[in-house]
């Protein structure tokens, strides 16, 4: 599977480099597949690793904050693996040419 997410600390004003990078520093060190945007991080792995992995996001991020909102979504496609590049891969084959990245 894999899961976007985003994590804000809801009283630490507008930049929040210091504590995405403190969060970005536990899914490296997770071993798990993941893809860092602007807007948040996509995780892949099975659901025990990926929802662990959040779970101790979150729990890092409380210790830094009195209110944090975590948003989670999920994309569960049964046999599915390598999925991050695999779906860029597939609309760049449709297309023709590379996109972005």
């Amino acid at each position: 599977m894999i899961a976007e997410f985003t994590i804000v600390p809801l009283d630490r004003g507008e930049s929040l480099s210091e504590y995405v990078s403190q969060v970005v520093d536990l899914v490296d060190r997770s071993g798990l597949d993941y893809c860092l945007t602007p807007m948040g991080t996509i995780v892949e792995g099975d659901w025990d690793s990926v929802m662990g992995l959040i779970k101790e996001c979150h729990r890092h991020m409380r210790k830094h904050s009195r209110r944090v909102s975590t948003s989670i979504k999920i994309d569960d496609r049964e046999g599915a693996e390598k999925r991050i590049d695999g779906k860029i891969v597939s609309v760049e084959r449709r297309l023709g040419r590379s996109v972005k990245k």
